[in-house]
């Protein structure tokens, strides 16, 4: 079974669903392969103009699997595998929109963000809690100072409290929220708003969106890996990962 499902609604306009819901979406090498695999077959399209992103199951997404991250001799091929997912999602030439439900969180989160627009469920919990695993959230941080004030950046990642779609779409993460069986309708609707620009305009535009900032994206995420790394290989990532697929807190204090 593909941990990516790909689907054509139109020649302009391709879904790609991650399908893992046995594990709430989370994030492993595989997916990730297949994932970016799909965003480069669609890419090199020349009449696809729009990519919608959801997740089957219950959950859009629940960040990177644990399990698999407890295992550090995959610690650098996953971390590489998700700094190449965002950067393929954030520079591809195409429209990308995902659309949430249920939970965004960690490297999901990092996903969304990495998404041109974003339409939300009602009740989606969103955020960041990757200090409370022992890691640290570097790389989904390129996408978060791009879109929201530091303050805010600052309550989501140090604080790693989940937030509402509401407070969400408040501080700029999301661009609708709108009842879960409306999700596909409204990302349509973007996706139609999007196809009455012209292809070269848009792919210039969102460009230059990109080289507006003082830095790259690439720049950004090669600097947050590092970061990432230095978590993962830690003490802290340990026992914060082994805590969570025990189910139990963990023991800071004793590290």
């Amino acid at each position: 079974m593909p941990t990516v499902l790909i689907e054509k609604q139109t020649p302009q306009i391709t879904v790609l669903t991650l399908n893992r819901p046995e594990r709430r979406n989370a994030l492993t090498i595989e997916l990730l392969s297949e994932l970016n695999a799909a965003i480069k077959i669609a890419s090199d399209q020349p009449q696809e103009r729009v990519i919608i992103l959801r997740g089957a199951g219950a959950a859009f997404c629940t960040g990177l699997d644990l399990k698999e991250a407890a295992d550090q001799t995959k610690a650098h091929a996953t971390a590489e595998m998700v700094a190449n997912t965002l950067i393929a999602i954030s520079q591809t030439r195409l429209i990308t929109i995902a659309i949430v439900h249920g939970a965004a969180v960690a490297g999901g989160a990092g996903i969304m963000s990495a998404c041109d627009f974003v339409v939300a469920a009602q009740r989606t919990k969103i955020g960041y809690p990757e200090v409370r695993r022992g890691l640290v959230a570097g790389l989904v941080m390129t996408f978060l100072r791009r879109q929201i004030g530091e303050r805010n950046m600052r309550e989501l990642l140090l604080g790693s409290e989940l937030i509402d779609a509401d407070r969400a779409k408040e501080i700029g993460l999301v661009n609708r929220v709108v009842a879960q069986a409306d999700l596909m309708n409204e990302a349509q609707k973007f996706a139609q708003s999007v196809l009455q620009g012209a292809p070269g305009g848009l792919a210039q535009t969102k460009r230059l969106i990109e080289e507006l900032w003082s830095s790259s994206v690439k720049e950004d995420v090669d600097l947050a890996l590092k970061y990432h790394m230095q978590a993962r290989e830690s003490e802290e990532a340990r026992e914060g990962i082994a805590a969570f697929n025990e189910k139990r807190k963990p023991s800071w204090a004793e590290l």
